[in-house]
C-alpha cells in the first residue's frame, strides 16, 4: 500500500511539473515578440542565461546524492548540441515573422514529424493511429499556412517548419544516443548560441527593457527545461506528450494577453484541427499504456 501511495504521489508530481513546463514554454512567443532586438541577439542572451542555469542544475542534481555530474559529451553529445542550437535559431526567428499561434501549432506536429522521420531513417514502425493523426494535423497546418500565402507570414511559417524538423531529428538522436548526457548537451547548445550570436551580431546594443526581458526569457527557458526533465522522469512518455499539448493554448493566450495578438480565423481553425490530432493521439497512447499497466499489475497480483 505504501508503495502504491508513493507511486501515485510521484505521478501527481510528474503531471504537475510537465504541465507547468508546457505553460512556461508557452511564454516563448510573447517574450520573443516583446523584445525589440533581432532574433540572433535574442538567442545569444537566452543562450547565456540558459547555459548558466541549466549548467548549475546539471551539477547540482547528482551532487545532492553524492555523485559527480557526467560532463563528457563525446561526438554524439556535440552533434546534439549543434543541431539543437540550429533548431533554436529557427525557432526564435520564426516568432519575429509570423503569429505566435502559427509557430505553436506547427511545432505541435513534432511528434508526427518525428514518427515519419524515424520510419524513413531507421525503419521504426509507423503505427496506424499515428499515421491518421499525422494526416489530420497536416490538414490543419495546410489550412493555416494557406492563409499566409501572399503575406509576410509565410516566411515565418517556413522557419517554424524547419525548427520542427530539427526538433524531430533531435528527438530521434536522443533515442539513439541513450548514453549521452542530454541535459548537459542542451546546456552546451545554449552556450553555442551565445558564442555564435556574440560574433555575428552586436549583443550589447540593447535597451534596458530588452535586457530585463532577455533575462526573464533565459530564466523561463531554463525553468521549463528543468521542469520537463524532472516531470518526465515520473510519468509515462505518452502522458508527458499529452500534457505537453497544453503549450499551444498557453502560447495563444499569452500572445493575446501581452501582445493583443489575435491570429486570423484560418490560423485558429488550423490550430484547432492540429490540437485535436495531438490530443486524440496522446490520449490514445496514454489509455493504451494505462491498460497494459493494469493488466500487468493484475497478473502480478495473482
Amino acid at each position: 500500500m505504501a508503495h502504491t501511495n508513493e507511486a501515485e504521489r510521484n505521478r501527481a508530481l510528474g503531471i504537475l511539473l510537465v504541465s507547468a513546463s508546457a505553460v512556461v514554454f508557452g511564454l516563448t512567443g510573447a517574450l520573443t515578440k516583446s523584445i525589440s532586438a533581432d532574433a540572433l541577439t535574442v538567442t545569444c542572451w537566452r543562450g547565456l542565461v540558459g547555459f548558466l542555469l541549466i549548467g548549475a542544475y546539471v551539477c547540482w542534481r547528482p551532487a545532492r546524492i553524492g555523485q559527480r555530474p557526467n560532463l563528457r559529451l563525446g561526438w554524439r553529445g556535440w552533434l546534439l548540441a549543434v543541431e539543437g542550437a540550429a533548431a533554436s535559431i529557427a525557432f526564435i526567428a520564426a516568432f519575429k515573422f509570423t503569429y505566435v499561434a502559427n509557430v505553436a501549432v506547427i511545432y505541435a506536429t513534432a511528434p508526427f514529424v518525428t514518427a515519419l522521420l524515424a520510419w524513413a531513417l531507421v525503419r521504426e514502425l509507423f503505427r496506424l493511429p499515428t499515421a491518421a493523426a499525422a494526416i489530420l494535423s497536416l490538414v490543419g497546418v495546410a489550412t493555416m499556412v494557406h492563409s499566409g500565402l501572399g503575406s509576410g507570414n509565410l516566411f515565418g511559417d517556413g522557419l517554424a517548419l524547419v525548427m520542427t524538423i530539427g526538433s524531430a531529428l533531435y528527438i530521434i538522436m536522443v533515442r539513439a544516443f541513450r548514453d549521452t548526457p542530454v541535459v548537459w548537451a542542451g546546456a552546451i547548445s545554449s552556450l553555442l548560441l551565445f558564442i555564435f550570436g556574440w560574433f555575428v551580431t552586436d549583443p550589447l546594443a540593447i535597451t534596458g527593457q530588452d535586457a530585463i526581458l532577455l533575462a526573464v526569457f533565459g530564466t523561463s527557458f531554463a525553468l521549463a527545461s528543468v521542469l520537463w526533465t524532472e516531470g518526465s522522469r515520473l510519468i509515462p512518455a505518452p502522458e508527458s506528450a499529452l500534457l505537453g499539448a497544453a503549450e499551444i493554448p498557453a502560447a495563444v493566450l499569452f500572445a493575446w494577453l501581452f501582445l493583443a495578438e489575435v491570429p486570423p480565423a484560418a490560423s485558429l481553425l488550423g490550430g484547432g484541427v492540429v490540437l485535436t490530432a495531438v490530443l486524440s493521439h496522446g490520449l490514445n497512447d496514454w489509455l493504451t499504456t494505462r491498460h497494459k499497466t493494469e493488466i500487468s499489475t493484475a497478473q502480478a497480483a495473482k
